[in-house]
């Protein structure tokens, strides 16, 4: 088992600062589901890890708020397999996948204008509706 969980280029989370919970798992399973806890809850207290700069807690903390607690805390689910170690080790895929997406840099949109052709079809296109309502006519007690 490795030690840092490798999230992107420079940023490895220590798996001390990671927790499980493991509880029934719902499903297809026949008596296994009944007896054994194979559904993984992995728990990430954003706040207290030693490994985020400020900066990267903020945007963890904006970008997946709605997965966050009351008390701060990350939870990534997992119950798609059968067995335990695999819902771990899927959890811990979610995790990294999760944080990589949450840390990217927003890239700033470059404003752009309508081009010549798009601005003559609109134009066009005002001038057909002009038209077509001036076609139109009065109607007699309209004035």
């Amino acid at each position: 088992m490795a030690e840092f969980i490798e999230i992107m280029d420079g940023l490895r989370i220590p798996e001390g600062e990671i927790s499980f919970v493991f509880a029934r798992s719902g499903g297809p399973g026949g008596q296994n589901v009944n007896k054994v806890s194979t559904r993984v809850e992995l728990l990430f207290d954003i706040g207290a890890s030693r490994s985020l700069d400020t900066v990267q807690k903020n945007a963890l903390r904006v970008a997946l708020g709605n997965r966050m607690g009351s008390g701060g805390i990350l939870r990534v689910r997992s119950d798609a397999s059968r067995s335990q170690w695999n819902n771990r080790q899927d959890a811990l895929r979610k995790f990294s996948r999760l944080l990589a997406r949450a840390l990217q840099p927003v890239k700033k949109r470059a404003p752009s204008r309508p081009t010549r052709a798009s601005r003559a079809e609109r134009f066009a296109a005002k001038k057909r509706t002009g038209a077509l309502k001036r076609s139109r006519g009065r109607v007699a007690g309209d004035e």
